[in-house]
């Protein structure tokens, strides 16, 4: 995404603050969710008289502030956990290992980060890292339109399934009442990008992978689209939406996402890990939990998580066990 960036100095991520890096990342997502969002404006207006997807729920709850009619208002939601279960680029990486992309290796490294993930309910930089590493030595060199085509196939196989039925509730209403809706992830923004589509949304701001001619370089415009650097790509939007973040919400399960969520005049914090939750509730934010089971509630393990950590570390252990013999 973003061809030339290196050329134009763009990309010495080392040699910035952190806080560079952050703008720099925030202002490529909003470029690139801007263009991506006039696409998908078009492919919505033809495929409105389409029924809409059986997975939608049928009764939308409406957010608890008027939203109506409001042009300067826009929501802007937080993908893992929040509006699907589990990490978007885990179920990525599971369906690039199904096409040959990479080693078992790397599938056993996603499959226990994802175990991790779903147990704790909350994210690890370093597993980030990790994953955001092995994810760009993997699509280095591959064509930004192969990946593209592939994650619409991966969003069927191992993402539908797993769209939180609230969550989405909440962002139809916002549509609904006629207002943008936006996520915004770590993931890949081609990824998110067809998430968002799928799900009738807006467009998505994410982590911004350079390419040059149409092929991925393996380097990054900035840093992943995490912490400080979503809410940087939110004020970007709003900035270039004219849209005015007092009248906008916000959802987000991670307490990472806290500078994201204290942007907005709505804040929700949905499925919330601990420390989010915490935060929540001395600000009296809205609190949302979508995961059923009391033990759920109270340590942050999604539903299904006990079929989903066992899943994920039982691939992790059967490859360990294989590169052993």
């Amino acid at each position: 995404m973003l061809d030339g960036m290196a050329a134009l100095g763009w990309l010495h991520p080392r040699r910035r603050s952190a806080t560079a890096r952050s703008v720099l990342a925030g202002e490529a997502s909003a470029e690139a969710a801007r263009k991506s969002s006039q696409e998908l404006e078009e492919l919505h207006a033809r495929a409105a008289d389409v029924p809409p997807d059986e997975t939608a729920p049928a009764e939308p709850e409406a957010p608890e502030f008027p939203v109506a009619g409001d042009e300067k208002a826009a929501a802007f939601f937080d993908l893992d956990n929040t509006v699907m279960q589990g990490a978007a680029l885990f179920h990525f990486g599971r369906g690039l290992y199904k096409r040959k992309f990479f080693q078992r290796r790397e599938l056993a490294r996603f499959a226990w980060q994802q175990a991790w993930f779903r147990m704790a309910g909350i994210e690890d930089p370093e597993h980030m890292q990790d994953a955001r590493d092995s994810a760009l030595s993997i699509v280095k060199g591959h064509r930004v339109a192969e990946l593209m085509s592939i994650g619409e196939e991966i969003y069927d196989e191992y993402m539908a399934e797993r769209i939180w039925p609230g969550t989405r509730a909440l962002a139809q209403a916002h549509l609904d009442a006629g207002q943008k809706v936006w996520l915004v992830t770590a993931a890949p923004v081609e990824t998110a990008t067809i998430i968002a589509r799928r799900l009738g949304l807006t467009g998505a701001l994410g982590t911004v992978a350079e390419s040059v001619h149409g092929v991925y370089t393996g380097k990054l415009v900035g840093e992943p689209l995490h912490g400080p650097a979503k809410a940087e790509a939110v004020r970007a939007l709003a900035a270039a939406e004219g849209l005015d973040l007092a009248r906008c919400a916000a959802y987000s399960d991670s307490h990472n996402d806290i500078p994201m969520l204290s942007l907005v005049g709505h804040p929700y914090a949905i499925n919330p890990d601990t420390k989010l939750r915490k935060h929540a509730r001395a600000r009296e934010w809205r609190l949302r939990d979508y995961r059923t089971g009391r033990k759920a509630a109270k340590v942050g393990i999604p539903a299904a998580a006990g079929v989903g950590a066992l899943a994920g570390g039982t691939a992790a252990a059967i490859a360990l066990h294989r590169r052993r013999h």
